[in-house]
């Protein structure tokens, strides 16, 4: 609503909500003559009364009409006092008591003078005096900004926020800059088949300590802050890594297939400098950029963790697939610039590009609004709270929906070799269908967060792992040259990338699910936990992949003497295992609620214990391949 000019009057219904003896009641005061009767967070209501001096401060500062009078015409260094004092009352007050009062009914002295104010002329006015139309843009603009239905604290666009969808939106960047770089880099260096193995899983090895830094993190403090320094020194990390090959190496290496763009490569290109980056010197530099990236990322989803805590029971979910969203988007948008810039420019643009992102983050880092020396439990105390956690059936049953439905998602491990060999498909072409498997997985997670997001999760994976089954069979009929007047390529894009759309539908109910599964003060270690087991059955269900390649003839040499018989076999079997997860369905709940009444049906030893053992044996199992790769290439 629109505040008027006029003095605001007493009312026990209008007045805001807030903490007894705090600043806000102290400028509450400056504008109310009498008694303000005000709801207090702790002990029911009490008559806040002014006195004399303070009545007597009211009418030096504001005249009749509630204005401020000439002598207080400098209202913006009052606006910063009363900012100032909203910083101390936040820190001192009980997070969950403050953070869920409805800050667009009783928004702070600032926010109500920089709304549009009415004039005689019966227009309205910002606070500068340009006339403005009442709900118009800037209302708009203002409502999708800081969305009135969330709390300050979720509101992830205001200045002490910001830092957290810049991270996940860092996050997405930095993975689509980063994946078509160690794709191409490497065999323009010279790389064997195994190096290239190596590097490309050497980036990924530190997601599997993400429960370390998630346990660092809830434990141990840096300038009483628990998230800031780690975020900070996470990006400081990865920008010092690729920092190092810019000062130390020399990037000046053509592409080898800078006929992807303009058509004219030779599909070879010109032999790499003698100071050129080592691959030894590649692997050290990628280890620790991926090292400060996960670090990152692990105290992004932390943060997260604890504010999805504050939101409003009907908006809960919102906060997780917006920061999902601007992550998606990084990772669509840069995925073809990667390409582009590698190929039109050489590595050196790429890993410039990569070194200067993470420091544009920082000044947001130091900006964010986390509460300073906050209570941490001990050790024992958080190890007690997550096994209380996992044991709960509220955890383990849908996790174990989780791990299982993933493992099941057995890909079809010969499909590149068909596309390559018997499609005839170029690494251009397959770039092109990644680069739209990306747009789609976005438009999976907003077609989610805008349209599904009220649905049954039960119902939601039922529905989209149909639907996947049907474009798993469908590459039966491309193996049969079945394509409906449509070229190989565009068919066998319709299906890759429908797939990763389904992908992006089913990527945010178990996220939105794992965050409300994390106990009070331990979010970085439990939801680091959580996001390990879902990864693992991904990592296993690859493994699984490769392990049938066995068990018909689908090898280069037999598709290229045309026997597709195992292609067919083979495509049949992996569309019949991943569609077997909907038979596990049962174990996930239909909503958020469902949560809270499995909790009600008590706790298993059994179950936590299981639970656990998958974990831990998933993060040694990663580990074991990880450093294996990087010892025995090849193996």
């Amino acid at each position: 609503s629109t505040p008027s000019n006029s003095t605001p009057q007493p009312s026990s219904s209008s007045a805001p909500p807030a903490a007894a003896g705090s600043s806000t009641i102290l400028r509450q005061r400056k504008f109310a003559l009498g008694t303000t009767t005000m709801a207090s967070t702790s002990a029911g209501t009490s008559d806040i009364k002014m006195d004399e001096s303070e009545a007597a401060a009211y009418t030096a500062d504001y005249d009749d009409n509630g204005s401020p009078s000439k002598s207080n015409e400098n209202d913006d260094d009052d606006d910063d006092d009363y900012e100032k004092n909203d910083e101390v009352f936040q820190d001192e007050a009980d997070a969950g008591s403050l953070e869920m009062q409805p800050l667009q009914k009783e928004g702070s002295l600032k926010q109500q003078q920089h709304q549009p104010q009415q004039g005689s002329d019966g227009l309205f006015h910002d606070r500068h005096g340009h006339p403005q139309q009442p709900g118009g843009l800037w209302s708009g603009l203002n409502d999708f900004l800081y969305p009135p239905n969330l709390p300050r604290s979720c509101q992830l666009l205001r200045k002490e926020n910001i830092a957290v969808p810049l991270c996940y939106l860092l996050v997405g960047l930095l993975q689509g800059l980063s994946s078509p770089l160690i794709n191409v880099f490497p065999i323009d260096l010279g790389a064997t088949e195994a190096q290239q193995t190596t590097l490309s899983s050497i980036k990924s090895l530190p997601a599997s300590f993400k429960l370390i830094f998630g346990f660092l993190s809830d434990n141990f403090s840096f300038f009483g802050y628990r998230r800031k320094p780690y975020m900070f020194a996470g990006w400081l990390l990865s920008s010092a890594a690729m920092m190092m090959l810019i000062l130390f190496t020399n990037l000046d290496i053509s592409s080898s297939d800078s006929g992807c763009f303009n058509g004219s490569g030779s599909g070879k290109g010109e032999d790499p400098p003698d100071d050129a980056p080592s691959i030894p010197l590649l692997a050290l530099c990628f280890l620790l950029f991926g090292t400060g990236y996960w670090l990152a990322d692990v105290m992004g989803d932390s943060i997260v963790a604890e504010k999805a805590k504050l939101e409003p029971a009907e908006h809960r979910g919102s906060i997780q697939s917006s920061c999902y969203s601007y992550r998606f988007f990084g990772l669509m948008a840069a995925a073809p610039l990667s390409t582009y810039m590698y190929t039109a420019f050489g590595p050196y643009s790429v890993i410039l590009f990569m070194s200067l992102l993470p420091l544009v983050i920082l000044p947001a880092i130091c900006m964010l609004g986390e509460v300073p020396n906050v209570e941490i439990k001990s050790t024992p105390e958080q190890c007690r709270e997550i096994w209380n956690t996992v044991s709960s059936r509220a955890c383990w049953q849908p996790m174990g929906f989780v791990f299982l439905y993933n493992i099941l998602q057995v890909s079809n491990g010969a499909w590149r070799e068909f596309q390559k060999t018997v499609l005839g498909f170029t690494s251009c072409q397959l770039n092109l269908i990644l680069i739209v498997a990306y747009v789609l997985l976005y438009l999976g997670i907003l077609s989610y967060k805008y349209y599904f997001i009220k649905y049954s999760w039960r119902h939601v994976y039922i529905s989209t792992s149909l639907l996947s089954g049907v474009f798993s069979v469908l590459q039966v009929l491309l193996i049969y040259g079945i394509t409906f007047g449509l070229s190989p390529f565009l068919f066998a894009l319709g299906d890759d990338v429908f797939t990763e759309f389904i992908g992006g539908i089913q990527f945010l109910p178990t996220t939105i699910m794992m965050v409300h599964l994390c106990p009070a003060g331990s979010e970085g270690a439990s939801y680091a936990m959580f996001t390990t087991v879902n990864n693992a059955a991904l990592n296993l269900a690859t493994a699984i992949s490769t392990h049938l390649l066995g068990i018909w003839d689908v090898s280069k040499e037999a598709l290229e003497d045309g026997d597709l018989t195992g292609m067919v076999n083979l495509t049949y079997l992996t569309s019949a295992i991943q569609l077997s997860g909907i038979l596990f369905v049962c174990l996930l709940p239909h909503t958020k609620d469902g949560l809270s009444e499995l909790e009600s049906k008590g706790k298993s030893d059994y179950g936590g214990f299981l639970f656990l053992t998958i974990t831990f044996l998933s993060i040694g199992y990663s580990i074991f391949v990880g450093v294996l790769n990087i010892i025995a290439p090849g193996w």
